[in-house]
């Protein structure tokens, strides 16, 4: 493995950029006037309404902009995810050997405990972020308008966090982007199953399968439920996720970042063309994510490298610090101000949401460091 590609700063930095989007594109896009996202599926109609916004904008055009590019802090966060995976645990040999063991015949054999262990591991640390979150929402939900009718199995697949491979996941995950806890169990899984430690090509392949999978099931119908339903698992974000793991294997040599500041830039600039024209077409958009963290990547880079940047780099990182925090909050906040922005003042409600968001998820930061670590048991 590589010498780390990204610093702790730089990882925080991309952390800020990501939540970012995320948490103003779950805001966004509950407003019946601004243009809807591609996230699960795609639909033409949006790509042209999102044109037709750019030919004639207004002053909604940021809200259309987040609304449309903002989930994509999600492959970013999986790419991070991945990232980090690989650094803690393939740079040292302490989950190696006791994945075997020798049984009194002299034969290896495959020892189900430990990753039973470290899958039990990331669950515990998913459910202590999720579950303050997911209490305080409910609460709300239930003394607010537009209260969810949750059912037992609903609540259930929640805490246990297997909602997403349920029929109609739209209609049962609520809130909404808590369908993200499911996602990252389920990579969880298939890192430690299937790529720790593993031949680059056990990565690559999932890759391709995954895609591949996509592609056909796009070609059949791309606004189908069949690929609404394959893109809340696993396979849908395998292709960051799986960028991630390379990544944090072989550095530049998967994702080229440049050591000039000026050249990064025009790298931004080139992976958002790129973007832009990808995203108007079914094929295109199954590769966005891609270049969606080469772009963070190269943001990231210039951030920490231009000195007059200083102030908003220190910004950034402090939002990837508390955006754990953020991501479970902002369900909340939102669904307080919605209402100001749905009657009409838009950019006060956005405001509000972003002062209380914030405000409330450095609350959240501070009560979850109350809640004690989840363990893993060190082999012998």
């Amino acid at each position: 493995m590589s010498n780390p590609s990204l610093s702790r700063s730089e990882c925080n930095v991309l952390r800020g950029l990501a939540i970012i989007g995320i948490f103003l594109h779950n805001y966004c896009h509950w407003l019946g006037p601004i243009v809807k996202e591609n996230e699960y599926q795609y639909f033409q109609h949006n790509v042209d309404w999102f044109n037709q916004v750019l030919v004639n904008p207004d002053l909604s055009l940021p809200f259309h902009l987040l609304s449309f590019f903002g989930h994509y802090g999600v492959p970013v966060f999986l790419f991070l995810s991945a990232y980090g995976l690989v650094l803690k645990y393939e740079a040292k040999p302490h989950l190696e050997n006791a994945t075997q063991f020798v049984g009194i015949n002299g034969k290896k054999s495959f020892n189900w405990r430990e990753p039973l262990q470290f899958i039990r591991y990331h669950y515990l640390k998913l459910f202590k972020m999720m579950i303050v979150g997911f209490v305080a929402f409910t609460m709300l939900d239930a003394i607010t308008p537009g209260a969810h009718k949750y059912h037992f199995l609903d609540i259930v697949a929640m805490l246990g966090m297997f909602n997403n491979v349920l029929p109609e996941p739209d209609h049962i995950i609520w809130p909404g982007p808590f369908w993200f806890f499911g996602l990252m169990l389920q990579l969880y899984i298939v890192y430690r199953l299937f790529i720790y430690r593993r031949h680059w090509g056990f990565t690559v392949g999932l890759m391709v399968i995954c895609v591949a999978i996509q592609l056909a099931l796009g070609f059949d119908n791309p606004e189908s439920e069949a690929m609404n339903r394959y893109r809340y698992n696993f396979m849908g974000g395998m292709l960051p996720f799986g960028l991630g793991i390379l990544y944090a294997r072989y550095g530049e040599k998967i994702l080229m970042t440049f050591h000039h500041n000026a050249t990064n830039f025009f790298g931004i600039i080139f992976c958002c063309s790129i973007i832009y024209s990808l995203s108007g077409s079914m094929i295109g958009w199954t590769f966005v994510p891609l270049f969606i963290c080469l772009l963070s990547v190269l943001t990231a880079k210039v951030l920490s490298g231009v000195n007059w940047l200083s102030g908003i780099n220190k910004v950034l990182e402090w939002m990837g610090v508390i955006s754990a925090a953020l991501f479970v909050c902002h369900p909340i906040t939102r669904k307080i101000f919605i209402p100001i922005s749905r009657q009409g003042d838009l950019y006060a409600g956005l405001l509000l949401y972003i002062i209380s968001s914030i405000c409330l998820a450095w609350l959240f930061s501070q009560l979850m460091k109350k809640i004690p670590n989840p363990q893993m048991k060190k082999q012998q």
